[in-house]
């Protein structure tokens, strides 16, 4: 039986659970749904910085916490959980998210711009929708998902991890100043990889060089993709976000390593799967956690989320993966080297992290319950929208507009 069919025969299963039925029309305590795309690192690292914040508030136990690192739905003391994941595939991303709306959830936690398109285009009509904080979302307004930070569904809340592609670029000019031309490939599929790859053009261009695009549908693709960037004389790769391109990095690294070219990636964590340099957002646990933060003040009654605009996180940092460097006979310049949080090297990583959690943070700062809500709402507090900012966005959308 195919991984797609498992899948839809599980989520069809619960559907006709009773008990999982009984358990979505409790209204003592939260239901919530944590929907998530497909396992990556970076995804893991954002469902933990969610669960550690609501563990934190004491939304479940050590118990209770263990049996959603599983990935099992929990029907906790104070909270419900439908955790589900989709495996990468769209038509049960489909399912899950038509599942947590015929159990009545709560609220939705979706990671991944796939998800979030689903989930806010399915309550976008609704009379009461559930709440829907996302993460991992690098795209929202290209992906329709919202106009601007506070022009958006009156339900709809989250965190944007904004790539910084013109800080990324400048990187492969500091490996090689002599780079002339450089390599992408886009999935047309994606929106936030499409758009990944026009910021990654645009960044280019404006320093001189040439960018190559390649397309893929699926990981069978990249093979083809890295021999037509490589027959069009291009030196080294940077891909943009997309799941395709990060779930075939390793792939990616062998291609590489057979042509002597380096691997950049739009995020650190990356290096650990075979990137030669990883540069972005340097905190996907970090999302995680502020994607918790606004669930929680929304739970407690502390925030109107129609209120509060889309984080935007714009904190950046870079990894090396010297195995990768040697396995493409490549020597990673000493700037780069000095500018990284972490280097792999034989294997090993420095600075803590690891493949499992592969960031330098991966847990909350030690505080107070009370200490934390006061840090949290005063956080939340900044992301308010007053009739300035709505106006001010209003009357830039309207400029984009007109000029469109």
């Amino acid at each position: 039986m195919s991984n797609r069919l498992v899948l839809i025969v599980s989520l069809l299963a619960l559907l006709l659970s009773p008990k999982l039925l009984a358990q979505a029309q409790e209204d003592e305590i939260p239901s919530i749904a944590m929907l998530n795309f497909g396992h990556t690192q970076g995804a893991t690292l954002s469902i933990k910085g969610a669960f550690d914040t609501l563990q934190a508030y004491g939304f479940f136990n050590e118990e209770e916490r263990a049996v959603l690192d599983k990935g099992e739905d929990l029907y906790g003391e104070n909270m419900n959980v439908l955790w589900r994941n989709a495996g990468f595939d769209l038509p049960t991303a489909n399912l899950m998210v038509e599942d947590a709306l015929d159990r009545g959830v709560d609220a939705m936690l979706t990671v991944t711009t796939q998800v979030t398109q689903i989930a806010v285009n399915a309550t976008r009509d609704m009379e009461a929708p559930p709440a829907i904080m996302f993460s991992l979302v690098g795209s929202p307004y290209f992906a329709g998902i919202a106009d601007a930070p506070c022009i958006k569904p009156d339900h709809v809340g989250g965190t944007q991890n904004l790539i910084p592609y013109d800080k990324i670029v400048p990187i492969l000019l500091v490996q090689n100043p002599d780079l002339k031309v450089i390599g992408t490939i886009v999935s047309p599929e994606q929106p936030v990889s499409v758009d990944g790859g026009r910021q990654i053009q645009n960044a280019a261009e404006e320093l001189g060089l040439t960018v190559e695009v390649a397309t893929v549908i699926s990981r069978s693709d990249l093979n083809l993709a890295v021999e037509a960037l490589v027959s069009r004389g291009v030196e080294a790769i940077l891909y943009p976000i997309g799941s395709i391109a990060l779930s075939g990095t390793p792939l990616l690294l062998s291609l590489t390593a057979e042509y002597g070219m380096p691997l950049y990636a739009p995020v650190p964590y990356q290096v650990f799967n075979g990137a030669t340099v990883g540069a972005g957002i340097r905190s996907t646990y970090g999302e995680g956690v502020i994607q918790g933060r606004m669930l929680v003040a929304h739970l407690n009654g502390e925030i109107d989320i129609s209120e509060i605009r889309i984080n935007q996180s714009r904190d950046f940092g870079i990894a090396v993966n010297l195995d990768s460097a040697k396995a493409q006979a490549i020597e990673i310049s000493d700037e780069i080297l000095a500018m990284a949080e972490f280097v792999i090297e034989d294997g090993v990583s420095s600075a803590g992290a690891t493949r499992e959690l592969p960031e330098v943070v991966t847990t909350l700062p030690d505080m107070t319950v009370e200490e934390r809500q006061a840090a949290d709402l005063a956080f939340l507090e900044n992301l308010r929208c007053t009739p300035e900012i709505v106006a001010e966005q209003r009357a830039e959308l309207q400029d984009t507009w007109a000029e469109d």
